[in-house]
């Protein structure tokens, strides 16, 4: 399989896939450092760190959001994403939303026909939020909430026609269970299982759609994608002042494919 390659003007390509992942990161200097840092130091202290349930509305929502868990009105990355959803036709279609949250896009997913949703989180405070509010929104019938780490809690076979996430942005050290949502752990080591998950969890045809942002380490999540076999291209993007969060569109490899890339594994 090829490997991941610079495009002219600094975009990243992935290799074998000839999809582009069409945007650079932004250059990480002193400036942007101390900027990301006091964010950060802002929104933990204030918003992932608070210790209070709060009630907010978001992307025609109404939700409960329990401590520790990421707050879908602050951080607008999550009604971009379940605004991008709506557009989708998931009528009879079985989709996993990893890393849920509050469980925002799988309430996206399920008021955009999907038949049904699995709104997955390692935070088992996300998980019990994620299931609270589809109940209070009417679609408790439709969305079922489990603790997993990724998509490990479900077994590796084709289940769902469309899988959705929103993995933190950044890499580094978590804190603890709060800042799981804003850091990744060490070159993206807490989701760098989510292509290869995915992949063995789509059916034929199926479609993965993450969000990243500018500020992502794209080459590092371009090898990912490229070595799980995935075909990519992207379909939204959001700018802010200080990122853009983009929206890809992961095209899942044909039983061919899979069989292919599971007896280059055996090989390696």
């Amino acid at each position: 399989m090829d490997q991941l390659s610079p495009t002219a003007g600094g975009a990243v390509e992935i290799g074998g896939a000839g999809a582009p992942l069409a945007r650079r990161a932004r250059p990480q200097g002193p400036f942007r450092r101390v900027l990301r840092r006091s964010i950060h130091f802002f929104a933990y202290h204030l918003i992932l760190g608070a210790r209070r349930t709060r009630i907010t509305r978001a992307a025609g929502f109404r939700l409960t959001v329990r401590p520790t868990v990421f707050h879908p009105r602050y951080f607008i990355s999550s009604e971009c994403f379940a605004e991008f959803i709506g557009r989708l036709d998931l009528r009879g279609k079985r989709v996993a939303d990893v890393g849920t949250g509050s469980g925002i896009l799988a309430l996206a997913a399920a008021r955009a026909g999907a038949e049904t949703v699995i709104a997955a989180d390692i935070n088992p405070n996300a998980a019990l939020t994620a299931a609270e509010n589809a109940r209070a929104n009417g679609f408790g019938e439709r969305i079922g909430a489990v603790c997993s780490n990724l998509l490990s809690a479900l077994a590796p076979r084709p289940l769902f026609d469309v899988i959705l996430s929103s993995p933190p942005k950044h890499a580094g050290e978590p804190r603890d269970l709060a800042d799981r949502g804003w850091h990744a752990g060490p070159h993206y080591r807490d989701v760098a299982a989510l292509f290869e998950e995915a992949r063995e969890r789509l059916k034929p045809g199926g479609r993965l759609y993450v969000m990243v942002s500018t500020d992502t380490d794209l080459e590092l999540f371009g090898r990912l994608i490229d070595r799980a076999g995935f075909d990519a291209r992207p379909v939204h993007e959001r700018s802010i002042l200080i990122e853009s969060f983009i929206i890809y569109e992961l095209l899942a490899p044909t039983i061919a494919g899979h069989r292919d890339l599971s007896h280059a594994a055996a090989a390696d």
